[in-house]
C-alpha cells in the first residue's frame, strides 16, 4: 500500500513523503530504512521483494521516502545526515515501528531506540568514494579532467552533482567521516548470509528472490530485541 509520512524540517517546517507499507497490524513492525543514491535504484526491486517475503513470514513492514529522494518535493540538497536521523526517528514513531532494518549506508541513520538489522552496512567515506570515482570516470570519457581531492574542495564548499545526485555542503562533509554506530540491540547481517554478491555490484538494477527471502528469514525468525 502506498501512502505517506510527515517529515520534521528545519525552520519548523514539514514535507509530506511517500511511504510503501505491508502493514496488517502484527505485533512485529519492521522500519526500513533504505540505502541511499545510486545504491538506492539498485537495490530497490530486491528491498520491495524483501518487503513481500516479510509480510508472507508475518512481519509487517515500512519503507519511507527519504526527504529530497525519489518523489519528495523538497531539494536534496537541503538535506543533510542530521536531517535524514531526525527523518528517521519521524517515520519510525509515525509507523509504530518495533525494529528497524537499515540496508547499506541506511545504517548511517537507523534509529538508536529500536532493536534490529543492520544489512552489509556501508560507511559515509565508503559511499562518497565511490561517486566521486564514478563521476571522474564519466568526466575522462567526456575529456574533462577531474580529481577526487578537487572535487572534494568544491564540494565541502558549494556542494556537488554525484551520479545525477545534488549533494549539498553540509550532507557531503558529514559523509567525509560518517560511520555506522549500531546499539547492543542491533546485529549486522554480512552479504555472505544471503549468498552470493551485493545486488548493488552491478551495473544495472536488479533483483535476486533468493536473497529477498533469506535476509527476510533472519528478520522473521531472529527474535533481536524482540519483547
Amino acid at each position: 500500500m502506498i501512502s505517506t509520512w510527515t517529515a520534521s524540517l528545519p525552520g519548523g517546517k514539514t514535507s509530506e513523503e511517500m511511504l510503501v507499507s505491508l502493514d496488517q497490524g502484527r505485533a512485529r513492525r519492521v522500519l526500513i530504512v533504505p540505502a541511499w543514491f545510486d545504491e538506492a535504484n539498485k537495490l530497490r526491486r530486491f528491498t520491495i521483494e524483501t518487503m513481500r517475503a516479510l509480510d508472507e513470514d508475518g512481519v509487517d513492514s515500512f519503507l519511507p521516502d527519504l526527504p529530497g529522494t525519489n518523489e519528495s518535493l523538497v531539494p536534496l540538497e537541503n538535506q543533510s545526515i542530521a536531517s535524514w536521523q531526525s527523518a528517521a526517528r519521524d517515520v519510525s514513531e509515525q509507523v509504530g515501528a518495533t525494529h528497524v532494518l537499515a540496508i547499506r549506508a541506511g545504517a548511517l541513520i537507523a534509529p538508536h531506540d529500536l532493536p534490529g538489522w543492520l544489512y552489509a552496512p556501508q560507511t559515509g567515506p565508503k559511499q562518497l568514494r565511490a561517486m566521486l570515482r564514478a563521476r571522474t570516470i564519466a568526466s575522462r570519457e567526456s575529456g574533462i579532467d577531474e580529481s577526487g581531492e578537487g572535487l572534494l574542495e568544491i564540494g565541502r564548499r558549494e556542494g556537488l552533482t554525484l551520479a545525477g545526485w545534488r549533494i549539498g555542503h553540509e550532507m557531503l562533509r558529514e559523509m567525509e567521516t560518517a560511520e555506522p554506530a549500531p546499539n547492543n540491540a542491533h546485529t549486522t547481517i554480512a552479504q555472505k548470509e544471503l549468498g552470493g554478491p551485493g545486488l548493488w555490484l552491478r551495473a544495472e538494477p536488479d533483483e535476486d528472490a533468493a536473497q529477498s527471502a533469506a535476509l527476510a528469514a533472519i528478520v522473521a525468525d531472529d527474535q533481536c530485541g524482540a519483547k
